[in-house]
């Protein structure tokens, strides 16, 4: 057995050594993967970035016990994040692609009236605005919000009336 073999291992049979060799190499794999897929992945949180990250933990993971073939899955998450950041260049250079991807904002209350419609498709209750009014806004009232909307992330998002 070559030293190779001895810390590396083979199919789903590995011991504690070889799988905490393949982790770390992993981890600057994930690294790397993860700088060129862009800081989006993380920072925007929305559904088309949760899929990325769900997946490519799934995938990933999978070389480091052994369950599929180590390169194999390192190729595959690059396919993936390289899928995602070509479909991010697509939606910031076109609104249309941006829409269908992502989707679009959804307004719940225009000035204090909440429409009930947009709620009900949100599955949000009366409760559930006014948290979020609470925890954004530091108010208690929908009076002084001019237009409230669910954003693509899942946050809502508050727009108060100018005071004159």
């Amino acid at each position: 057995m070559s030293f190779l073999d001895t810390i590396w291992g083979d199919g789903e049979k590995l011991d504690v050594l070889q799988m905490s060799v393949r982790a770390g190499c992993m981890f600057f794999i994930a690294l790397t993967l993860i700088r060129l897929g862009g800081m989006r992945i993380f920072g925007k949180r929305s559904p088309f970035d949760t899929i990325i990250i769900i997946m490519l933990g799934a995938i990933l993971a999978r070389g480091v016990v052994g369950a599929s073939p180590y390169w194999s899955t390192v190729v595959a998450a690059t396919v993936m994040v390289t899928i995602n950041r070509l479909i991010a260049w697509a939606c910031a250079a076109n609104d249309k692609v941006n829409g269908i991807i992502k989707g679009k904002p959804l307004l719940l209350c225009e000035s204090g009236q909440i429409h009930w419609e947009n709620m009900k498709f949100a599955s949000l209750s009366k409760s559930d605005l006014m948290e979020s009014l609470k925890l954004e806004t530091k108010q208690d009232s929908l009076e002084r919000i001019e237009k409230a909307y669910m954003e693509c992330n899942g946050r809502i998002s508050f727009l108060v009336k100018k005071t004159t």
